[in-house]
């Protein structure tokens, strides 16, 4: 039996690859509550950013029914590269994608999108067979229902791309509490109310 090998986040090593997060998109997806999701997005996206992680944003056929970009992301990132794709389904088929992705000059690709058993899961797979190491943030991807998405995360996961939430991708790329405690803890405050909550107590029994 080979020896198990954890790999981490790293923030000098990842970047973050926001695909197809577009307005008329958002309709599709049912596996989570509308104001849940567009705040699981936004958190990462604030992780992202945090972090200082090369981020990639890209859409497919916005000048159609899928729409622009959820225009909170652009704000975040303005002089981030954007690919608007023309056609392509799978963003790993748009080659000024891929060569953004080459340019971060980063090995490890943190993938969020919609829809998860499509547009993540046909791109975290060829990242992957390109040699990336991939993690896919389950809860800012979302599609039709959940049979979709557990379909598609038993694929993803076979292949060996790495699934967690946005809490954990926070957590393993912050490593330790003592890098900016204050700044880690206001945004999952700002992102998690129940966490919102703890800091707010904290705050009140503190300043006694």
């Amino acid at each position: 039996m080979s020896k198990f090998t954890y790999r981490r986040l790293d923030k000098d090593r990842a970047a973050c690859l926001l695909v197809d997060h577009q307005v008329g998109l958002f309709s599709l997806v049912q596996d989570f509550q509308p104001t849940d999701f567009r705040n699981n997005v936004l958190a990462v996206a604030a992780c992202a950013k945090f972090f200082k992680l090369p981020t990639v944003l890209t859409t497919s056929f916005e000048n159609g029914p899928n729409g622009i970009l959820l225009p909170e992301i652009k704000e975040m990132f303005p002089d981030a590269p954007f690919i608007p794709r023309p056609g392509q389904i799978n963003a790993w088929d748009n080659e000024d994608f891929v060569a953004a992705v080459k340019k971060t000059g980063r090995e490890q690709l943190i993938i969020a999108g919609i829809v998860t058993d499509v547009c993540v899961a046909f791109c975290a797979l060829s990242a992957l067979e390109a040699g990336y190491e991939v993690f896919v943030i389950t809860d800012a991807s979302g599609t039709f229902n959940e049979v979709a998405r557990d379909g598609s995360w038993i694929r993803m996961s076979q292949a060996g791309i790495q699934l967690l939430n946005f809490f954990a991708m926070a957590c393993e790329l912050h490593r330790d509490w003592r890098n900016d405690a204050v700044g880690l803890a206001n945004l999952l405050g700002a992102y998690i109310p129940s966490y919102k909550n703890i800091m707010t107590s904290y705050a009140s029994n503190t300043a006694k």
